[in-house]
């Protein structure tokens, strides 16, 4: 029995440059990137349009020709052996590409057949079962709705059972109602066995979805990661404090903080742990003769450490 590869993306030194066409200059849309994506993990692949997410991705896919470095899919060098490599990942496309007089039963079969899966290995009514569209098998796809057709194009990406599964950006355009749906089947595929990349412009989703999340920015890996840590590196915290006192100037007590009254009787202080400690504040409030009537605290989230991250790297 073939051992299971430890990671189920490996890319070192990927490069690519698109050819200057027309008036338009040379692209360089992938710099170098060097990214290891483990076996088993949900990871996110966040990044701003044109960052080269979808580049890289193309290339894992075969449907983009690197120019530089070298990737493999699964343990599979996707020059060496470009065929199994293909094999290996399901690639679920951004755009609801689905013919409208297909039932969900026959795309997923011409979708086996175009991967050479022989009719009697094929898990077309398991597989459909899996995305919640068993009941749905022999309707056209037109009578869909929007989330149903999302949960298709998973169904289509998964005929040839690949042990990496890519989603890209799943839920634009979808309502929360669908979208949870969708993060439901996007994990119990996940505790399943399938290594699953999700590339999306929710950072809530990657937050909620993922264990690991890599940030690209003009090309470049600025961060890779697991989530909590990732969020861990924007240190900037804040507490909300509203007290019954008639206070219409920040106190002495208080000045020495980060100190803002947005409004008579509130105040933000913003602080940092490696500075101040949530004990130093509400005592230096005790100090400043101060009581506390209400008290909120607000922790960074991934959205913070995205805009800090990629602003860092665009040079602001």
């Amino acid at each position: 029995m073939t051992a299971l590869p430890d990671n189920a993306v490996q890319a070192i030194g990927l490069d690519k440059v698109y050819a200057a066409r027309g008036g338009a200059s040379a692209q360089h849309a992938l710099k170098g990137i060097d990214l290891t994506i483990p076996r088993g993990s949900l990871f996110g692949l966040l990044g701003p349009n044109g960052a080269g997410k979808s580049t890289f991705i193309n290339i894992l896919a075969g449907l983009v020709l690197k120019t530089g470095g070298t990737a493999q899919v699964w343990g599979i060098d996707i020059d060496v052996n470009a065929r199994n490599a293909r094999a290996a990942i399901g690639i679920v496309p951004q755009e609801l590409n689905l013919d409208a007089f297909f039932t969900p039963r026959e795309m997923l079969e011409v979708q086996a057949g175009l991967y050479g899966v022989p009719s009697g290995e094929r898990q077309t009514m398991e597989i459909l079962d899996r995305v919640g569209l068993a009941d749905k098998a022999d309707a056209y796809s037109r009578s869909l709705s929007g989330g149903m057709r999302r949960r298709l194009l998973v169904a289509k990406a998964m005929v040839h059972n690949p042990p990496v599964l890519v989603l890209d950006e799943p839920t634009a355009g979808v309502d929360i109602e669908l979208r949870r749906q969708l993060w439901e089947s996007v994990k119990e595929l996940n505790q399943a066995g399938t290594t699953v990349v999700l590339t999306t412009h929710y950072l809530e989703e990657a937050e909620e979805l993922c264990d690991t999340i890599a940030i690209i920015n003009h090309g470049e890996v600025i961060a890779c990661e697991d989530t909590k840590s990732l969020i861990a590196r924007i240190d900037d915290k804040e507490i909300h404090v509203t007290v019954p006192e008639d206070v219409t100037e920040i106190p002495e007590p208080l000045a020495r903080f980060n100190v803002d009254m947005p409004a008579p009787n509130q105040f933000v202080v913003r602080y940092r742990n490696q500075e101040h400690s949530v004990e130093s504040i509400l005592a230096a409030f005790g100090q400043a003769g101060l009581t506390i009537g209400d008290l909120r605290t607000r922790e960074p989230d991934l959205e913070d450490t995205f805009l800090a991250l990629t602003s860092r790297s665009n040079g602001h």
